[in-house]
């Protein structure tokens, strides 16, 4: 892994980007290696659980636990209100993301 992280640490200031390392945590999914990983001459924080797009992603695989508490519970309409203000919520953060992205076509 220190090998792939040295690898990419020159590709990127092969092209003018450099990698903070406070910013860059390990998330490690279903890994048999259970080594740390370094990155000058630090080691990487390592995460048990990971968010994207407000959905939580753990090593369990949990990441779709409200969704399938959604399915299960779907005649009560106290939970389809919160889930579908879930998924509104997601779909906003992915907009937000979405529109911050920089136009490079043009």
């Amino acid at each position: 892994m220190n090998a792939k992280t040295a690898s990419i640490i020159a590709a990127c200031a092969s092209v003018g980007l450099k990698i903070h390392k406070g910013k860059i945590k390990i998330f490690k999914y279903n890994a048999k290696n259970t080594n740390s990983v370094a990155l000058d001459g630090g080691t990487l924080k390592q995460m048990a659980t990971s968010t994207y797009l407000d959905s939580i992603i753990d090593e369990q695989r949990a990441s779709n636990a409200y969704v399938n508490k959604a399915i299960n519970n779907n005649n009560n309409n106290n939970n389809n209100n919160n889930n579908n203000n879930n998924v509104k919520a997601r779909i906003g953060k992915t907009r937000t993301a979405f529109l911050q992205l920089k136009n490079t076509r043009n």
